[in-house]
């Protein structure tokens, strides 16, 4: 049992200290994965105004997307919690851990989510406020519950995931058109084979906590592999999409065709031997992949318009 709880019940002292309870909701803020996600919605901003970027007005938008992340996680937390007690990578949290009072969480998950919708509704246009709804909608009443019952949760959780740089679009004044659904596949299929690598690597967690992730069911264990080379493969021409709507220059071309085998290689070889190292491996291919194509086709995109 957590230091922070006494027969179940919340320890006081715990609660009440500042710089834990910040520590805290830092942690359940997964800063890390509120960064990429900013990372994308300022692509697909760059990409979406084509020319004219206001930085101002980025700023606007980001606060609001920010909002609506952070409430995507602490709504996740606060469903999750009972799940969360039962995997030892997550046993500790602060809401599982006694630290944290889920009613706190509930309450500050559904302001910060409320704030940031209003606020790109009023501030910046009403289809990227819808847009976040959607998000916010798919990922704590779809995602979340559905990973207790089926593994197609990661099909859902990933457009939920590919929604950011849409959502940057649109922010900028972009239209939901042939460019924005570029943007969305390409962070949809990137999705599936990191997502099936981290489901293997805490196989035995996911299993203990009940959740039916693909790698967990004895059904969908080499399945994880061919879906994940499966996207793979579907990735590298939908990388190319970008290219093809001149959204970035020749140089995006050739990174994401690089890219593209790279990450297939990886996924390849995880799918052939899915232990925890190559399932480490492919995860952290992925975590190049991404960054590394985002951040080139802004360049390209900017060098273009110069």
């Amino acid at each position: 049992m957590s230091s922070a709880t006494v027969n179940g019940q919340v320890n006081e002292s715990a609660v009440g200290f500042p710089a834990a309870r910040l520590a805290d909701y830092w942690q359940m803020l997964k800063p890390r994965i509120a960064f990429m996600a900013m990372v994308a919605v300022a692509v697909g901003y760059v990409l979406g105004n084509r020319g004219d970027f206001q930085i101002v007005s980025l700023v606007s938008a980001c606060s609001g997307i920010l909002c609506v992340a952070i409430s995507c996680s602490l709504l996740n937390q606060w469903l999750e919690q009972d799940t969360d007690a039962q995997m030892d990578r997550t046993a500790d949290r602060p809401v599982p851990g006694g630290r944290i009072r889920p009613g706190e969480v509930l309450f500050l998950g559904l302001a910060t989510g409320s704030a940031g919708v209003t606020w790109l509704w009023f501030s910046v246009n009403v289809l990227t406020a819808i847009l976040a709804s959607v998000t916010l909608a798919v990922y704590v009443c779809a995602y979340t519950p559905l990973k207790r019952v089926s593994p197609l949760c990661t099909v859902i959780g990933a457009v939920s995931g590919a929604l950011p740089p849409v959502l940057g679009w649109t922010a900028a004044g972009g239209r939901l058109d042939a460019g924005a659904m570029a943007l969305f596949l390409l962070l949809f299929a990137w999705q599936f084979p990191h997502f099936l690598a981290i489901a293997t690597i805490y196989r035995r967690d996911y299993e203990q906590a009940g959740l039916k992730m693909l790698p967990v069911l004895r059904s969908g264990r080499s399945c994880a592999g061919i879906v994940s080379v499966a996207y793979a493969i579907v990735l590298i021409p939908i990388s190319l999409i970008v290219w093809q709507q001149d959204l970035a220059g020749n140089r995006y071309l050739v990174v994401a065709l690089a890219g593209g085998c790279v990450y297939f290689a990886s996924s390849v070889r995880f799918m052939i031997d899915q232990s925890v190292l190559r399932a480490r491996e492919l995860v952290l291919c992925s975590i190049v992949y991404l960054p590394t194509l985002l951040l080139t086709m802004t360049w390209e995109h900017c060098r273009l318009l110069a």
